[in-house]
């Protein structure tokens, strides 16, 4: 009597354990990758914001570094604070001064430069509170030149004098002389603004300059302290530069220029 004949199926499914096939390739990784969750994108997402903030800290401590420069050697921004250059420039305007002036560039005269004080030209004024993160900020952003500084011991006054001149006040025509040479001032003076109430004969001494405001019955200049150490004149030295360009208000921008009246002005005898 022959053995009974071993079903097939059945065979295959008592040892359906150890007979099913192993999964392929892309099947293991697939059910390794979701069990260790190793998904690539939130780590290329990661590089990528690390490396946008990266280069916006670059780029914005290179613009800090060319402002500062900028700054120290080129240009500085400065708000009018008084009504003594009206109605060249009137108080809030924000003006650009040129620091190569004086410098490789000469300084002229008619040029209108900020100049630190003297001593005693100003009064002095308290300071302005700032405090916490804010005035933090500001005075960060004026350190580097992003804010106009708000010229607490500066002034900004038109250069009439300049060293060997003589400069007199007034002519029979109540006019201002420069080496002999009268002034026509109508292009910058408020109009029916004498050039000058305070009469004045003087020789600007070496290294100085003699500086009037254009609001001439409002400006505290070298007229007002003739009788203080330093006569009235002011050391080119302490000139910071030329304002080239009234900025803000934008209604109001444009180039300073010189006025052509002081392009006749003789040399010193």
């Amino acid at each position: 009597m022959s053995a009974p004949e071993t079903d097939p199926v059945a065979e295959g499914q008592e040892g359906s354990e150890v007979a099913h096939p192993e999964p392929d390739g892309d099947s293991a990784h697939q059910e390794g990758r979701h069990i260790v969750n190793d998904d690539p994108a939130p780590q290329g997402t990661l590089r990528l914001f690390t490396a946008a903030v990266r280069e916006v800290v670059v780029v914005v401590v290179m613009a800090l570094v060319l402002s500062f420069v900028v700054k120290t050697w080129l240009l500085q921004a400065f708000f009018i604070p008084s009504g003594s250059m009206e109605d060249t420039l009137l108080v809030g305007d924000r003006v650009i001064v040129s620091k190569l002036t004086p410098g490789p560039v000469d300084l002229e005269h008619g040029d209108v430069v900020v100049f630190q004080d003297p001593g005693g030209w100003l009064d002095v004024a308290p300071p302005v509170e700032r405090s916490g993160v804010s005035g933090a900020i500001h005075d960060g952003l004026v350190f580097v030149g992003l804010l106009p500084a708000e010229s607490e011991d500066h002034l900004i006054k038109r250069v009439i004098g300049m060293p060997g001149d003589h400069v007199v006040c007034c002519d029979t025509q109540g006019r201002v002389t420069v080496n002999g040479r009268a002034l026509d001032e109508g292009s910058y003076l408020p109009k029916d603004t004498a050039p000058s109430l305070t009469k004045f004969d003087k020789t600007v001494p070496k290294g100085h300059l003699w500086m009037m405001g254009d609001n001439r019955g409002d400006s505290s200049d070298s007229r007002e302290h003739m009788g203080q150490p330093g006569g009235g004149f002011v050391s080119d030295d302490l000139v910071v530069g030329k304002v080239f360009a009234l900025v803000w208000p934008l209604g109001r921008a444009e180039l300073i220029h010189r006025p052509s009246t002081f392009d006749s002005i003789p040399d010193p005898k």
